[in-house]
């Protein structure tokens, strides 16, 4: 056992932040609009992710990670705060502010010591006002958009916040892409010195949801390319850290905070959407590398971290530390992992849990469809398979962007059926898993506070062309969330875990 890991695992006996000056480092990389499977080290033989591949086959690559909401400032807000959705108030829907009195992380970090920088895509905001008592204390020392003119990619600046650091300080970086997010811009901004080739069409990988057409083909080649350009930024920082001989001492966590922007990705409560990528790379903390079973929730990450760091967990975070799998001492530290999907561009009210080989969702607004958000709506994908709705030429699976009214449940055997095409709920076979998930999945609604309100915020864009509607009920003040007319702000219950 190495000096620096003797001395950070005394730390965790303390119940307060200590000051050490070989505290563990952070960075967290978080990728914009990411599917899991677009990673090399998560199987995909196309896309170029060398630096993630090899930060995975070093460290852990969580093969069971789970977002809480497939949206982007929904499932931001989430991570920041440790708590699901519903339970930060606004921010459960796109674009809407977290209650003011919750704290974020890296602001319970700072206090301890830690140098605290945001460099990229924010997305996340406070109703706190900006000034007077009531205000949230700052949760980063730096905050920068990471863009520069020949890189609108959010990691302009990842290597010069790395270098430019107070060196008496342990420090956490939230390093956030906007890679991949529409509209593609790595295709205008491409240097093969740095990159490599672009991405052929004909070698992408098609899920069966999607129309296979040089449309398509065209669109996922592009994605890969954002893909590949967040991959070569990560290199860089992780050999920045290396010439400081800092990474030894330095968790690094690579993620998304959603599915791709593509149909039946982006915003669904399946794998494609909600699943996320979770490699963990830490040489003086991870006991055991390779791949890891253990089901983890993003809202997992922030007792993490303040744990490492020899940090309180404050009692609002209803997530569980994975720090025992890290070094080893457990391999699992949850049986569930429970999604939501409230409101992004379109109406919609979904949840899900996942426990063991199955995933049960929920819709609560089963007449509607979930066809993906107005960016991917927009999408040549989305437009062909538009077309093939129209000539009467898709399979099921791609049909089922389009199907309304939607199953009110769904289960599906993720083990026999990754790709989450074969609804189960009507199998008797599985009827014992069914209400055993049903159950818990409106235990965990109930004891987190959660609610379907009766009204909801309506569509702001067109479904099938993704453009704006005329201002409707969405802009008003008086839209209840989900979880507001019971103050679920206000409830730490974590639910089952």
């Amino acid at each position: 056992m190495t000096t620096r890991l003797s001395t950070f695992l005394l730390l965790l006996t303390f119940s307060v932040c200590t000051a050490t000056d070989d505290r563990p480092n952070v960075v967290l990389f978080i990728a914009d609009d990411v599917s899991w499977n677009d990673f090399g080290c998560y199987g995909n033989k196309a896309a170029r992710t060398p630096n993630i591949d090899k930060l995975a086959n070093n460290g852990i690559r969580f093969d069971h990670a789970y977002l809480t909401a497939s949206s982007c400032s929904p499932s931001r807000s989430s991570i920041i705060t440790g708590r699901y959705p519903h339970n930060n108030g606004k921010a459960s829907e796109l674009h809407q502010p977290i209650s003011g009195h919750l704290p974020w992380f890296p602001e319970l970090l700072r206090d301890a010591g830690y140098y605290t920088a945001l460099s990229g895509k924010h997305h996340m905001k406070s109703t706190a006002p900006k000034k007077g008592p009531a205000a949230r204390p700052r949760a980063f020392d730096h905050t920068d958009r990471g863009r520069s003119e020949a890189n609108s990619g959010g990691h302009a600046n990842w290597v010069s916040v790395t270098q430019n650091r107070p060196r008496d300080k342990p420090f956490f970086f939230w390093f956030a892409a906007f890679d991949a997010h529409r509209d593609w811009d790595a295709d205008n901004q491409w240097d093969k010195r740095e990159y490599g080739p672009m991405h052929q069409p004909k070698d992408v990988v098609v899920p069966p949801f999607l129309r296979d057409d040089e449309v398509t083909r065209n669109d996922i080649a592009s994605y890969y390319n954002e893909v590949t350009r967040f991959d070569h930024f990560i290199g860089r920082v992780v050999d920045e850290l290396e010439k400081q001989e800092e990474l030894d001492n330095t968790l690094i966590l690579v993620m998304a905070d959603n599915g791709r922007p593509f149909p039946r990705a982006k915003t669904r409560l399946h794998d494609s959407g909600m699943r996320t990528a979770l490699v963990a790379h830490w040489p003086n903390g991870i006991a055991k590398k390779g791949p890891a079973t253990a089901l983890v929730s993003a809202v997992d990450l922030a007792p993490t971290v303040l744990q490492m760091a020899g940090c309180s967990i404050p009692e609002t975070v209803q997530g569980v530390s994975i720090l025992p799998v890290l070094n080893g001492s457990e391999d699992s530290v949850r049986d569930y992992a429970f999604s939501e999907h409230n409101w992004h561009d379109y109406e919609a009210h979904g949840r899900s849990v996942r426990h063991g080989d199955f995933l049960l969702v929920r819709n609560f607004r089963p007449q509607l469809p979930w066809q993906g958000p107005a960016d991917s709506v927009r999408s040549p994908s989305h437009q062909s398979l538009l077309s093939g709705r129209d000539a009467g030429e898709l399979n099921a699976a791609q049909q089922d962007v389009f199907l309304a009214p939607r199953p009110q449940v769904e289960l599906y055997n993720m083990a026999t059926d990754p790709w989450q095409l074969t609804n189960l709920t009507d199998n008797t076979d599985y009827s014992v898993v069914r209400k055993e998930l049903v159950t818990v999945l409106e235990r965990w609604m109930d004891e987190t506070g959660d609610s379907v309100p009766a009204s909801l915020r309506r569509d702001r864009f067109d479904r099938d062309k993704g453009t704006r509607l005329p201002e409707p009920d969405f802009v008003t003040a008086d839209i209840i969330t989900a979880g507001e007319d019971r103050n679920a702000d206000r409830i730490n219950n974590p639910g089952p875990r």
